[in-house]
């Protein structure tokens, strides 16, 4: 195999958490088109409906799941109904994802212990599920989603940047662990991406043009800015390749610029 069929997905099929959300969706909508057939979840099988729309309009197989996997239990359960639906899991997408932004004084028990358990637990015992799936076949490919925030600090995101530094490093102790099953593990690491999720900074002027400075693109991303890397990882295109992290963070990480 050579060329751009090592990036298609043609037989393959792939199960997205949180693929109701901007970033999520976009991802299971380009998994389809590369040519998987996809199961979807999110928190309500309402927040599922758009993707599935668009995916069933342009030929794809779908299938939808609502559960919540902050309970771990929901978790085992989603990748066997997945799989069932499905007849097996070649891709695990954790995508799924909160958070509340609070200074550091403010955050509550509560909070601390919500974040968590969708950011962290959640993306530890769905990849745990899937993996007795993937080993069957004895081949699979998993896609965290991280942050810049596993790297790098900004205010009012302790709890949430705690979470994905532990994505970023789960996804080397499961590459590690679960290569000599067939299945690689990899993440991502997105800068701020322009979704629902991070409206407070790009709504809010004096942010946004802080934001806008601080990247050396010079804007947040877009959800679709996203879709190239994980087709990447979820492909043969990157059958060697297991235990990385990569940035998508339009520059930010690369350095500074004094004189701008």
């Amino acid at each position: 195999m050579a060329g751009l069929e090592l990036f298609s997905l043609e037989g393959k099929t792939a199960l997205i958490s949180g693929a109701g959300g901007a970033i999520g969706s976009v991802l299971a909508q380009a998994l389809s088109r590369a040519g998987a057939a996809v199961a979807l979840q999110d928190i309500s099988l309402e927040k599922l409906q758009q993707p599935k729309k668009i995916i069933e309009a342009s030929g794809g197989r779908v299938f939808l799941f609502a559960a919540d996997l902050a309970d771990t239990k929901a978790c085992a359960l989603l990748a066997a109904e997945a799989a069932s639906a499905l007849g097996s899991i070649d891709i695990l997408i954790n995508c799924a994802g909160i958070n509340r932004r609070k200074p550091i004084v403010d955050v509550t028990l509560d909070d601390f212990e919500a974040i968590v358990a969708v950011n962290m637990r959640a993306v530890y015992f769905l990849s745990q599920a899937v993996h007795s799936i993937m080993k069957v076949k004895g081949s699979g490919s998993i896609v965290n989603v991280s942050s810049i925030t596993a790297r790098f600090s900004f205010n009012t995101v302790s709890v949430y940047a705690a979470t994905k530094a532990a994505v970023s490093s789960m996804t080397r102790s499961f590459a590690r662990e679960w290569i000599s099953d067939g299945i690689r593990v990899n993440c991502i690491e997105p800068g701020y991406v322009k979704t629902e999720f991070t409206r407070p900074l790009w709504e809010d002027p004096k942010r946004s043009e802080w934001f806008n400075n601080f990247t050396p693109i010079r804007r947040l991303a877009e959800p679709e800015e996203l879709v190239g890397a994980v087709i990447y990882l979820a492909s043969e295109a990157s059958s060697y390749v297991t235990g990385q992290s990569i940035l998508i963070d339009g520059g930010v990480l690369s350095g500074a610029d004094f004189d701008s």
